[in-house]
């Protein structure tokens, strides 16, 4: 994989995780990739204890977020970048607490910049 940022959802192979939660993982992890310790579901700050904190981060929101009346859980995301491993995506938390966000999209890419 050459640039993370350009994969598309659903192009990944389908994972059902922790208590019940749905994602999806592309890619194949780089040599000793601490990204194999992750499981989909895993809350963020788990997975920032586990791996430690990521070279570049941020949030954006989803069309979701314009739908009246909808309060599930992937009205916005918060993505995590490490350098030569890959991307990570969040969904879940509340806007101004991302950290209570769940690991849904696992992204391995040996050659990642480490930067959105």
């Amino acid at each position: 994989m050459v640039d993370s940022s350009k994969v598309e959802a659903g192009t990944g192979r389908a994972v059902k995780g922790i208590d019940g939660w749905e994602g999806e993982i592309s890619g194949k992890p780089a040599a000793n990739s601490k990204f194999t310790k992750l499981q989909i579901g895993m809350p963020m700050k788990q997975v920032t204890d586990l791996i430690g904190q990521p070279t570049d981060q941020g949030a954006y929101i989803t069309g979701k977020a314009f739908i009246p009346f909808y309060f599930g859980a992937d009205q916005h995301r918060y993505e995590s970048v490490y350098k030569g491993q890959g991307r990570l995506i969040f969904a879940g938390g509340s806007i101004g607490d991302f950290s209570s966000g769940h690991l849904i999209w696992i992204i391995h890419n040996a050659n990642e910049s480490g930067y959105r």
